[in-house]
């Protein structure tokens, strides 16, 4: 790359840390004038004024009047709109998930489908959970989780077809990598409103998982349990997935959801 090439980078990146610097200044005092902001970012006001005027451009600031002070615009409400969901089930899931973790001794995950994987929103460990993995904020793949069948099963024909279009990576020696052979456990999780994954994620990890209803009777996540293979047997499984579908009822009436 060129020195014209590298400069120019790295003016992109200086902008668009002063942005953000901007963002965080409105969300900390309320509002400011462009004096004020050009002092906290360092910079002459001519600069802090094509800065904040571009943002103003976006509806992410607004100015009060022509003379007026600015503050955070209207348009951060896409973004903060694209999160609240997940806030709601860190809220809202938080507590369900730790119940239920202490009534089976296992780890239990609350996740949602996000740009074609499985998102891991909120978590809770039980008293007999080994591993210490936060799978919190962690994307996993759809076809290799039970939580991710459930997802893939609720979604429309189209979607599945857009999601399995690409090549099944293996996660492990159990993972379903043939399209067709996982199309037929899709329909028979549709048709059990369950899914396991029986170390197809990790070699000696087994995990269930059951799925949660929005308020028009979609599915919008999924809750599931995990455990070392040993532990969480195909023959305790009738149990677990009595347990999931208890809380998926406790969840999707909190978020929700009428119950009949």
């Amino acid at each position: 790359m060129s020195n014209n090439g590298e400069a120019r980078d790295t003016a992109l990146v200086q902008s668009v840390d002063r942005a953000v610097a901007v963002l965080e200044l409105l969300a900390r005092n309320g509002e400011a004038g462009i004096t004020e902001i050009a002092a906290e970012l360092g910079v002459h006001k001519s600069s802090a004024s094509r800065l904040v005027y571009t943002l103003q451009a976006r509806d992410l600031v607004e100015q009060d009047g022509e003379r007026g002070p600015f503050r955070i615009g209207l348009g951060m409400l896409r973004f903060a709109g694209a999160v609240t969901g997940q806030l709601d089930y860190v809220r809202v899931g938080g507590p369900v998930c730790t119940e239920l973790a202490d009534r089976l001794g296992e780890t239990v995950n609350i996740a949602i489908l996000d740009s074609g994987v499985a998102l891991n929103v909120s978590q809770a460990r039980g008293s007999s959970a080994v591993a210490a993995q936060n799978w919190v904020g962690q994307r996993t793949p759809l076809h290799a989780t039970s939580s991710g069948k459930v997802l893939l099963a609720a979604a429309s024909a189209d979607d599945q077809d857009r999601l399995l279009s690409g090549d099944l990576e293996p996660c492990a020696p159990r993972t379903i990598t043939d399209p067709v052979k996982l199309r037929c456990v899709l329909q028979r999780t549709a048709e059990d409103g369950f899914a396991t994954c029986m170390e197809e994620l990790e070699a000696g990890l087994h995990a269930v998982a059951v799925p949660v209803f929005g308020s028009h009777g979609d599915v919008v996540a999924a809750i599931s349990a995990a455990g070392p293979a040993y532990r969480l047997s195909q023959k305790r499984m009738p149990e677990i997935v009595e347990e999931l579908r208890v809380a998926s009822r406790d969840l999707s009436v909190r978020m929700g959801h009428s119950v009949l």
